[in-house]
């Protein structure tokens, strides 16, 4: 099967090179969606097949079956989170030749006239929000966005941003680009965009304006705390170490169990902005403590669990790779257990033991589940007691 893939822009009028129209004059075949067959429709053949594009996919690529030769129209760059990447995933055997336009953010920064070889993009099109929480966490400082009609637009855009204090940004908004008779940009505040309307579909472009901290070692006092208690939370060395002994940089997914004040998830967020982190914590307390340091570290993206660990339904969450156990209830072996169950192989459990009981309790459940005892590392913080630091790995 070959496919020839013509990106095209939203003007009625297309400018097509000699060589696209000749593709075009000796297929009979072709491909799009209904916007798209209604802008290249005068360019085809009198004697045509057109297989719209449109959901589910499954039936398109089942159409697609019945042709040798097709020819795709897609908007801007087919290979820039569009149609052409589609095509390569689903029929990788394939002969594909790609024609791009401009996408709609090289399109932006065109209009905008901003140099924009250092633009970190993103595509919230039908997808989570983690990959532009990462951007903003790391502080990029060009951020092209793609929309999408309800959950992604430029208003939920810019209150997310401010919910997480995100507000050293501002943000252009580009409607329609591509069509001369209708595109315009605006360029607002993240304050005023929730005052606007924009037509779809439309596109973002974020420049910071200065850089929020983000420091390495958060202390203890800067988060609010459990009832105003200094001592339910894990100081801000101890975090440090804990952090290292985790590994996080190369993992994925991490758990944190019994997160009381969330200093263990935020920082580590703050560190490793790619993390998918969920945390668990008994006390309803929690959701507060959580919803309000998060938003004040600027960490969003943390999925917070309350209630009992050994009676949540985690099945259908992500195995973890990394778990730190900061809360137990008393029922330590038991959370060793149902961690174990779901740890990926080569994962890691870290604790930090601040009695003998405790300590003896973690070995000998590394040793009955069958783990590894990686760390055991003794430290005191001015006048508390000694904690005792704890990696165990899930060799099998």
């Amino acid at each position: 099967m070959k496919f020839t893939v013509i990106g095209i822009d939203d003007n009625q009028e297309q400018h097509f090179q000699q060589d696209v129209l000749a593709i075009i004059a000796n297929t009979s075949v072709f491909s799009g969606g209904k916007r798209h067959y209604e802008i290249v429709k005068k360019y085809l053949p009198s004697e045509h097949a057109w297989v719209e594009i449109k959901v589910p996919l499954l039936q398109v690529f089942e159409a697609y079956k019945a042709y040798d030769e097709i020819v795709v129209f897609a908007s801007g760059d087919p290979l820039f989170n569009g149609f052409g990447n589609t095509i390569l995933r689903e029929c990788p055997d394939a002969e594909v030749k790609v024609f791009p336009y401009f996408n709609s953010l090289q399109l932006l920064a065109h209009r905008m006239l901003l140099p924009y070889q250092d633009m970190h993009t993103v595509t919230l099109t039908g997808r989570p929000w983690a990959k532009f929480d990462e951007a903003l966490i790391k502080g990029c400082g060009l951020i092209g966005v793609l929309t999408d009609r309800k959950l992604h637009t430029p208003q939920t855009i810019a209150e997310r941003m401010l919910t997480y204090g995100f507000d050293n940004y501002m943000m252009t908004v580009g409607e329609l680009l591509g069509n001369n008779e209708r595109e315009k940009y605006t360029t607002l505040s993240l304050e005023d965009v929730g005052k606007h309307t924009f037509q779809f579909p439309n596109n973002i472009i974020l420049q910071k304006t200065h850089s929020l901290p983000r420091p390495f070692g958060i202390p203890k006092t800067d988060f609010h705390l459990l009832n105003g208690r200094a001592k339910m939370i894990t100081k801000m060395p101890i975090r440090l170490l804990s952090l290292h002994l985790l590994d996080l940089r190369n993992r994925s997914v991490f758990w944190d169990v019994g997160f009381c004040t969330g200093s263990v998830s935020i920082e580590a967020k703050m560190q490793f902005p790619h993390l998918q982190i969920f945390s668990f914590e008994i006390r309803e307390e929690g959701t507060a403590l959580m919803r309000d340091n998060s938003r004040k570290f600027h960490t969003p993206g943390i999925e917070s669990f309350i209630g009992d660990f050994l009676a949540q339904d985690v099945e259908e969450l992500p195995r973890p790779e990394a778990v730190f156990i900061g809360g137990y209830g008393g029922k330590l072996k038991e959370f060793m257990i149902k961690i174990n169950n779901y740890l990926l192989p080569n994962g890691v459990i870290v604790f930090n033991s601040v009695s003998e009981k405790s300590l003896e309790t973690f070995k000998s459940s590394v040793q009955e589940l069958g783990m590894e005892l990686a760390e055991n590392i003794r430290i005191r913080i001015d006048d508390f007691n000694e904690i005792t630091a704890l990696k165990a790995i899930k060799t099998r």
